[in-house]
């Protein structure tokens, strides 16, 4: 008997739900473990709160004399909940969060003394090694500096003891070594560029702030279950596993009823969330079996972003405590739904509009289409980098089935916003006659809160969706920073929006056009020059793959070919434009992740090819010696006939055989092709090569180890099979 597998799976099936109560309302509980404005009302000085807020809203530097105010007050809030260190806690560009810890204690010069210390320096700088995480070449080894400055737009949280302090993190030279710093920028072009916009209809406003609502899709599993699969520790994901006979094709676990231990462990991760501020408010089943998800309330997207990344570090952290492991992977179990990050986006106003929400005038439903035609428009022209923003290794598993849009970015909006661009693309060029001023204002324009009423149907397979009155981002994965994507599309927005106001601004002037009348037709010329985009069905099927290269769209299937898109010369172009990145920054990213796209494939290839060597091919020979003293033992009782009797003994003893000659084959090919490729120089070349040579042994290796599954006795199989791993509650 396979010990490791048949022990987890005794531990996973005895265990009892963890119990857990609610402490109180969320309502309650909500942001008490965050450094918010009413804990800086009660711990900061007057001086202190207000420059705190006007940093937060407006961007204004804290000089350090203020810093050293605002540190005294965030150590004595800290301190009064028991807080023992501190840390700045950033994103590298690894994909993970990074934090070092240290303590308020200090001594004093003799030693003698001792007391908590923390000012204006800590709080907003600190120095961690900028060559241990990857740069992209912007840093050698031997330069290790890099910093950690304090974003004060994010509030500090508590973590445990810790006072967490949210920062960018740069190098010694300025280049941003994170994903937090080119995001800020992002947002700051993008509300420069939308205030601008917004102030042809009104001249109140003064910000434009962009939201973002993810959700999180990921999978519970038994961490006896998941220590029982190497694959599963190493690379997140089953390399290997027969389909179970049960999946998700009876859909009876989509919305159904959540089971005891996974709800206990969400009512827990809710609570947590509520004390770090998280606004979480869905959860439910989703398709796949042991499949979960959960979204917050919309935030304001650099918020939004840190509280994305503070959450699956608490989801791993909790899921400890109810002994599960979460799997975060984009598709950790074949022939079943994968898991994205779906990235709701919006824009609003500080007037307190959502920009892409019609209203219910004219002029309102005007400034709606401004912003929803003028987004179509930066997909349409930037569709290769939005591609690049989401490629992984690990989503180009799950792009294009089981409800994950195709890796062709193209448009959703619906049959009846369809018909609306139909109609203001058919007014006459030049100045608008009365009649068609009044048609578009009244019989156009003014219709469109009717038919934005949930009357915009969802398509699953659609990468970019008009949803109402925001767009979602299906095609992100669920392992993603969000603000890689989220980088992407401010900053394409952003750049739209300010060539829109210039074409715009010259119809005015040059042409002396009313305003209203320059807007129609700048959008007019847009709607004509988008058409490509938009696309209204089944992104999964052929003739839409045909379709697509017909209109020229980019249909890159793999990593290696979208993440071309990042260092073409009109994206690095745009980035230096909206000083979101110089081009040292974009080339660098381009060179992390390639790199890390290679080192992937390179981990699961020696994980695939060890488990297959060294756990399946001897237990298949195990089984296989069984068969044989079976078949001896038989030819003495029989004889002659013997050959009749062992029939079907000899002709599985001879499958195993062919299957073990077959992975040894494959994986023997997968390690030469695998060092051939660690020969080239060239990144591209490198990552290429191992998603067209090496990832094909991938499917081979498994076939084979799958069909052993089907053959070798279930009692001595060393792995925990698939129906263990989505079925065990």
């Amino acid at each position: 008997m396979s010990t490791l597998r048949f022990q987890a799976l005794h531990d996973a099936t005895h265990r009892e739900p963890v119990k857990f109560e609610e402490s109180d309302r969320k309502s309650a509980l909500f942001g008490k473990n965050v450094f918010n404005q009413a804990s800086m009302k009660q711990f900061l000085t007057d001086d202190a709160y207000k420059g705190v807020q006007e940093a937060m809203q407006v961007g204004k530097k804290i000089d350090r004399n203020l810093a050293d105010y605002i540190a005294m007050g965030m150590k004595e809030w800290a301190l009064s909940k028991g807080v023992t260190h501190y840390t700045h806690w950033f994103q590298p560009l690894t994909g993970t969060t990074a934090e070092k810890h240290d303590a308020f204690f200090e001594t004093s010069y003799d030693g003698l003394e001792s007391f908590e210390k923390f000012g204006g320096a800590q709080l907003v700088q600190q120095e961690p090694d900028a060559s241990s995480f990857p740069n992209g070449g912007i840093r050698n080894t031997f330069e290790a500096r890099g910093y950690t400055a304090w974003d004060p737009t994010s509030p500090a949280f508590i973590f445990g003891t810790t006072l967490c302090i949210p920062t960018v993190f740069i190098s010694y030279t300025g280049e941003a070594l994170d994903y937090k710093t080119p995001l800020l920028r992002a947002l700051s072009a993008i509300d420069e560029a939308a205030t601008e916009v917004c102030k042809y209809f009104d001249k109140n406003v003064k910000k434009v702030t962009a939201t973002l609502g993810w959700e999180q899709e990921y999978f519970l599993i038994d961490k006896a279950l998941a220590n029982s699969r190497p694959d599963i520790l190493v690379t997140g994901r089953t390399l290997l596993g027969h389909t179970s006979a049960k999946g998700q094709q009876l859909e009876d676990h989509y919305f159904g009823s959540i089971p005891t231990r996974a709800l206990n462990y969400m009512r827990e991760l809710e609570q947590e969330c509520m004390l770090l501020g998280i606004p979480v408010k869905t959860r439910h089943n989703e398709v796949a079996p042991n499949q979960f998800e959960l979204a917050p309330i919309f935030e304001e997207t650099n918020l939004a972003v840190d509280h994305n990344s503070l959450l699956m570090d608490v989801m791993q952290k909790i899921a400890e405590r109810h002994h599960f492991k979460v799997l975060f992977h984009e598709k950790p179990f074949k022939g079943v739904n994968g898991s994205g990050k779906h990235n709701n986006w919006s824009l609003a106003s500080d007037t307190g509009i959502n920009l892409l929400s019609p209203g219910k005038t004219p002029m309102s439903n005007l400034q709606f289409l401004s912003f929803f035609i003028n987004t179509i428009k930066a997909v349409n022209d930037n569709e290769a980098l939005l591609r690049a923003t989401i490629a992984t290794a690990s989503n180009d598993h799950r792009l294009g089935a089981n409800e994950a849009p195709p890796a062709i970015i193209s448009v959703f909006i619906g049959e009846q916003l369809t018909n609306v661009l139909n109609n203001l693309e058919g007014v006459s060029d030049g100045k608008l006659s009365p009649e068609e001023k009044t048609d578009l204002k009244l019989n156009v324009v003014g219709k469109i809160p009717d038919v934005l009423l949930d009357n915009t149907d969802r398509n699953r397979t659609s990468p970019f969706a008009f949803t109402g009155n925001k767009w979602e981002f299906r095609a992100v994965g669920s392992t993603a920073n969000c603000a890689n994507a989220m980088t992407a599309l401010n900053a394409i927005v952003a750049k739209q929006l300010k060539d829109f106001k210039i074409e715009v601004d010259a119809l005015i002037e040059g042409k002396k056009l009313k305003k209203d009348e320059a807007i129609f037709n700048v959008l007019r010329e847009y709607i004509k020059s988008t058409k490509s985009i938009l696309f209204e069905g089944d992104g999964y099927s052929d003739e839409w793959e045909v379709e697509a290269v017909r209109r020229g769209l980019s249909n890159s299937k793999t990593t290696p070919t979208a993440l071309k898109a990042k260092i073409d010369p009109r994206v690095i172009a745009l980035y230096s434009e909206m000083n979101i990145m110089n081009p040292v920054e974009v080339e660098a990213r381009y060179e992390i992740e390639i790199e890390e796209y290679t080192k992937k494939i390179q981990i699961e290839a020696r994980v695939l090819g060890d488990i297959a060597r060294n756990h399946i091919i001897p237990t298949a020979i195990k089984y296989q010696n069984t068969l044989i003293e079976n078949v001896r033992g038989l030819k003495e009782i029989f004889g002659d006939e013997f050959e009749k009797t062992a029939g079907e003994q000899i002709i599985l003893i001879k499958q195993i055989s062919k299957h073990i000659e077959g992975i040894n084959r494959n994986v023997a090919e997968m390690i030469a092709t695998r060092k051939a490729a660690n020969l080239l120089e060239d990144p591209q070349e490198m990552a290429e090569t191992y998603c067209d040579k090496v990832i094909p042994f991938f499917d081979e290796i498994r076939r084979h180890c799958d069909k052993l599954e089907l053959l070798v006795d279930d009692e001595i199989w060393p792995m925990t099979k698939y129906r263990e791993l989505l079925f065990t509650r």
